[in-house]
């Protein structure tokens, strides 16, 4: 089944809570949006509440995958919020639902955000992603370099310090 994406939603309370529901499946799965599992709804609404105002006030703007009618895919592009960067912007909370994996909903998802990126106007996406886990791969095939990391910048448990790796991808029309 192909995804059917949807920028910009209105963020009624209905989807708010789906986009909760599908951040914590993924969490307490082990992915790395920002939690260590387990979590709860009550947790994931700690990041989720100023991540939503972003998107309903803006700049930044929500870019949401559905199988069907089922939400399985998210992402936010993040406005950097300085003149100097506004060329380019960071994905964040990069996730597919766990009980989809395999399906190319990522793949799918993260060339979604590419096409949207240069319809934008954007010369660059970046992502950041906790090591470890083996999406340095997954990005690479897409496209993204690393250029840089944070050795050792993210705790998920105490002695499990991992780093934070950069990556970039490039939009101008000669890296197309």
């Amino acid at each position: 089944m192909t995804l059917r994406f949807v920028l910009d939603p209105e963020l009624t309370p209905d989807l708010r809570e789906r986009i909760v529901a599908l951040w914590v499946d993924v969490s307490n799965a082990g992915g790395a949006v920002g939690f260590v599992p387990p979590v709860t709804a009550a947790d994931v609404r700690t990041i989720a509440d100023p991540t939503f105002a972003a998107i309903a006030e803006g700049p930044d703007r929500l870019l949401l995958g559905y199988a069907g009618d089922r939400l399985v895919a998210a992402l936010v592009f993040a406005d950097n919020r300085f003149a100097l960067k506004a060329h380019w912007c960071v994905l964040k909370r990069v996730m597919v639902h766990p009980d989809t994996q395999g399906n190319g909903y990522g793949l799918a998802l993260m060339r979604e955000a590419e096409r949207i990126g240069r319809e934008m106007g954007l010369s660059a996406l970046h992502v950041t992603l906790r090591d470890g886990l083996g999406l340095d791969r997954f990005y690479r095939r897409l496209g993204y370099r690393e250029i840089g990391r944070l050795p050792g910048a993210l705790r998920v448990a105490p002695g499990d310090d991992r780093d934070e790796v950069l990556m970039w991808l490039d939009l101008t029309p000669e890296h197309a």
